[in-house]
């Protein structure tokens, strides 16, 4: 075996764990992919002979790729549209055995979500440090901060994380209004009582779309695209949050997950793929 199909093999053997780390700071298995093929581009480029600790070194790397890809979907103001939807960062998990194992080993969707919610910086020190257990030392020099700051990321990170959400603190009977009164102006399609429930800038993902997300955006958009076209719905707990689940003649067809802000809806995920819907925690609620 040669020093080329050496470095190779001991790549291979840091893919698995590599992954899970693109992963879970990604939030899309897709991004992790390109995130680990570009540190075995970079590995191939270098000299692997200086390298004493291969795993340390392409942790390192990769977590900066990351970083960086952050950052970059952070300027592109892309974050709130696509990257952090619960099923987005499923769907492309259809056949992969590894993936599935490592989502089903993963922090969870609940928390994916509000790891979406840091800055790249406290992603990156949360992963790192309170899932991989990557001291604080190694993780100052990815970020290029001094430790003392890098631990305070990591605390910030921490309490955002266990407060959950800090953009949805509405009361739950607030959201069933809300959400109730949504659903009645679809059924009736009263186009301007589905303006009054929704906000300016609201997004629908829709996942029932053949290769990825049909993405909404807008009041106007979305209103005309429900409205008369949601009848066999009924509201439920999902995930701890009111939403709605969608069965014509009891046999569901989707679940509609919502963010609400400032008292009107700002993001509708559908999601219809039965093996996502069955990682939900789903109560219907009584009328």
């Amino acid at each position: 075996m040669n020093a080329q199909e050496l470095i190779a093999e001991q790549f291979e053997k840091n893919r698995k764990n590599l992954l899970a780390i693109a992963y879970r700071m990604l939030g899309s298995w897709s991004e992790a992919e390109d995130a680990v093929q570009e540190a075995w581009l970079r590995l191939s480029l270098s000299d692997a002979r200086n390298i004493e600790n291969l795993g340390g070194w392409l942790t390192t790397v990769v977590s900066r790729i990351c970083l960086d890809m952050l950052r970059a979907r952070k300027s592109r103001r892309e974050e709130s549209v696509e990257d952090y939807s619960p099923h987005a960062f499923m769907n492309d998990s259809d056949s992969d055995p590894e993936q599935e194992a490592l989502l089903a080993d993963s922090v969870g969707l609940a928390m994916l979500v509000v790891l979406g919610s840091l800055s790249p910086s406290e992603r990156v020190t949360f992963v790192l440090h309170d899932i991989f257990a990557i001291p604080f030392t190694e993780i100052a020099s990815i970020l290029g901060k001094t430790e003392a700051a890098t631990r305070q990321l990591a605390s910030r990170a921490r309490r955002r994380v266990k407060g959950g959400n800090p953009e949805d603190k509405t009361p739950l009977a607030d959201q069933r209004e809300l959400i109730e009164a949504f659903l009645a102006a679809a059924r009736d399609a009263d186009f301007d009582r589905l303006l009054a429930v929704l906000d300016p800038n609201v997004v629908l993902r829709d996942d029932r779309q053949r290769g990825g997300l049909r993405i909404t955006h807008g009041a106007h958009h979305l209103a005309q695209q429900v409205a008369g076209r949601i009848q066999a719905s009924q509201t439920a707990l999902i995930n701890g949050s009111v939403g709605v689940i969608v069965a014509p003649q009891g046999h569901l067809q989707y679940v509609l997950q919502y963010t609400i802000r400032q008292g009107r809806i700002a993001e509708i995920d559908l999601i219809s793929d039965p093996v996502n819907i069955s990682k939900l925690d789903l109560v219907p609620l009584d009328y």
